[in-house]
């Protein structure tokens, strides 16, 4: 579960009906909006089940996070090696995904089928019961920025979605995350998802012990040719974050420009999730009290890595 919010404009739907698909600035694109805007608690939802011989964190069962510490927790060598593991294992998951994601299938099956994979690898699927989300991947279509819930709508030509996979192995949590084309995506689309990955790739080679945390917003807020000529906005609403024993702690990590202070040290773990989004990036909240999607309608895309020093 890629994103911590960080910015108090998320805001709740309006009761205003916006046609399902439409020919827009945007594209060609199923826009999703809530079946009602009566509050959902999908924390009561039955979740799938998790055999019991495997190593839970510490929220499985009551959904409560742990509380974060105040400062950034440094890995030892055995420590980056079980984080890896964990990574390497979330990675192969969320290309089994991607090579799911075809025209037809619901994204709860997909969720049902990954989680399957997580488990039999001996791993718990971290977003499980984590603050109460329901599900064991986030799958988010077209215009959901962050958090979307697994259910029962099929893909269809067109969409684009990106399903973030944390997993549980071994005491650490490893996540990941990509958004994949659906049957024939249009240029809009294919750019916003291409310059999204771009974003993340430019991140990736600017860090390294010693670099400030804020040279991952600057180099994304300045660097990427892509996006500033396609004019797609930055979420500055939602962040990456540490990880490591915990599934979020310090630090958060800025993709657009900031002045966060801190630098990057040998052992630190950390993720980096840049959201590009075609309009605004001002983000509404579901009543799920999960789900965001983007205020104007726009598409958004997002890729994350977790790095560690």
């Amino acid at each position: 579960m890629r994103a911590i919010h960080t910015h108090g404009a998320i805001h709740m739907p309006r009761n205003v009906a916006l046609p399902a698909r439409a020919a827009s600035r945007f594209g060609q694109f199923d826009r999703l909006n809530p079946a009602s805007l009566q509050f959902v608690d999908v924390s009561k939802w039955k979740r799938r089940e998790v055999p019991l011989e495997i190593e839970r964190p510490p929220y499985a069962e009551s959904g409560e996070p742990t509380e974060w510490e105040g400062h950034i927790p440094i890995l030892d060598q055995i420590g980056i090696e079980k984080m890896t593991r964990a990574g390497d294992l979330a990675r192969r998951v969320l290309d089994m995904g991607g090579r799911l994601c075809q025209p037809g299938i619901t994204t709860d099956s997909i969720d049902k089928i990954l989680h399957a994979t997580i488990v039999s690898e001996g791993a718990y699927p971290s977003p499980l019961n984590y603050m109460g989300f329901p599900k064991s991947v986030c799958t988010s279509i077209n215009n959901v920025i962050a958090h979307g819930i697994p259910n029962l709508r099929q893909l269809k030509s067109g969409d684009i979605i990106n399903i973030d996979v944390t997993v549980y192995l071994d005491g650490y949590h490893g996540d990941t995350s990509a958004t994949f084309l659906v049957g024939d995506v249009d240029e809009p689309g294919r750019a916003l998802v291409g310059c999204t990955k771009e974003a993340l790739d430019l991140a990736i080679a600017a860090c390294g012990p010693g670099v400030p945390f804020n040279e991952i917003g600057r180099v994304i807020s300045v660097s990427s040719d892509c996006a500033a000529k396609q004019s797609f906005s930055i979420s500055e609403e939602l962040s990456g974050h540490g990880i490591g024993q915990n599934f979020h702690c310090l630090p958060l990590i800025y993709h657009h420009a900031n002045d966060e202070e801190g630098v990057m040290e040998t052992g630190m773990a950390f993720t980096i999730e840049p959201i590009l989004c075609q309009g605004s990036a001002v983000g509404i909240q579901w009543p799920d009290k999960w789900t965001i999607t983007t205020a104007d309608g726009g598409r958004s895309a997002q890729f994350e890595h977790t790095r560690s020093n």
